[in-house]
């Protein structure tokens, strides 16, 4: 079987995607000794996982791995681990890393879990307590009086409403690089979470004005429609209003452009004072961009696939510089990449990833703009 196609069932696997038919071809594929090695160097480089390969045990490797695909295939379940959380919990125990990260199955061992808060999804309460989200846990969201405010299902997050709240409360969720999660509001909204970004919300909205969220990064809003209370994303001094409508906002602080997509539904965007001088309306298939210092946007008619790629796991660029590239591919891979090579930063590009590895992405440039690079654990330098 060609390499692609393993690669894609490999990843199937660790994006809970995995057929029937996908477990078995790896439960028979992974009883070779090499076969392990390259599915362990596969996961090492295309996820940033750093281990001891002193202690590297083959057969010991592949017992565990078979061992969880022969469960999946019985319990006809899929392994939930876009975090790799799993992954790295079969990492301390297969090739003890101990040091490194200390994790541990949600519904096996009895010790908690601990990652570093830099690689974890964090949820800040209305009191400030911060809570690790584990991708595999399904458990309830209480607030400082013990209520129970939510409920998190591996790797959504649901609000409740039906308390009724005179003053609004706040959570914020944090999802940091090589990750994405999704959240569905008190009133029924779906945000969908890009890599790097954070977002606070209402625990639930009041009975009376608006619907406010405030975001940093990129995220997917399938707004619930509610014409009495319209529903707006602030994004520094720039808000994106909506009623009853799907977008996509990029606003990356680190980016010198940030845009909204409006893919169906209307679309206000305006400045902190709603100055009509300073506001546009979107049609479907429409983006509004704008820098930093910008009071105008622009707008154009784009192919709005491009911009919600993400959502499906996939890169595509077009016409885009290297420069802009790199941030993208920092946040997709969880990696940290040096460009040493000034003129590649100016370079165009069209491209598109889907299942590729960090490496894989890095040759398919090297083919067309000659580039040398280095990949040490989870930086990447290239000359």
């Amino acid at each position: 079987m060609k390499k692609v196609k393993i690669q894609r069932k490999i990843v199937n696997y660790i994006n809970n995607q995995a057929s029937y038919k996908d477990l078995e071809f790896l439960q028979k594929w992974l009883r070779k000794s090499k076969n392990i090695d390259k599915f362990n160097e596969f996961v090492k480089i295309n996820y940033a996982i750093e281990y001891n390969l002193k202690t590297y045990d083959s057969e010991k490797t592949k017992k565990e791995l078979l061992r969880l695909i022969q469960n999946d295939k019985k319990m006809q379940q899929k392994l939930t681990i876009n975090s790799l959380l799993k992954y790295a919990a079969i990492f301390v125990i297969v090739f003890g890393i101990g040091a490194i990260v200390k994790l541990a199955f949600v519904n096996g061992l009895k010790n908690n879990p601990k990652i570093s808060k830099n690689d974890a999804i964090t949820l800040e309460l209305e009191d400030g307590k911060i809570e690790v989200i584990y991708p595999e846990a399904n458990k309830k969201i209480r607030d400082a009086q013990g209520r129970i405010i939510g409920s998190q299902k591996k790797l959504q997050l649901f609000y409740n409403s039906n308390t009724k709240p005179s003053k609004l409360a706040y959570n914020t969720i944090r999802v940091p690089n090589g990750k994405r999660f999704d959240i569905i509001l008190s009133d029924g909204t779906h945000v969908y979470l890009n890599s790097g970004s954070s977002m606070k919300y209402p625990v639930e909205f009041i009975k009376e004005g608006e619907r406010r969220v405030f975001l940093n990064g990129e995220a997917y809003f399938d707004v619930f429609s509610d014409k009495s209370h319209p529903f707006i994303v602030n994004i520094n001094d720039t808000n994106v209003q909506a009623l009853g409508t799907e977008f996509n906002i990029s606003y990356y602080p680190e980016d010198s452009m940030f845009n909204t997509v409006l893919v169906k539904g209307s679309v206000k965007v305006f400045k902190k004072g709603n100055d009509y001088q300073t506001s546009v309306i979107l049609e479907p298939s429409y983006k509004a961009e704008w820098g930093k210092e910008s009071k105008i946007f622009f707008v154009e008619k784009v192919d709005t696939k491009i911009y919600t790629s993400w959502l499906n796991g996939k890169l595509i660029f077009k016409n885009t510089q290297f420069k802009n590239i790199i941030k993208k591919l920092e946040r997709h891979y969880n990696v940290s990449i040096i460009n040493k090579n000034t003129e590649l930063n100016k370079q165009y590009f069209d491209a598109t990833f889907d299942v590729e590895t960090i490496e894989q992405v890095l040759n398919s440039f090297k083919k067309s703009y000659e580039i040398n690079y280095t990949i040490k654990n989870n930086q990447i330098i290239i000359n």
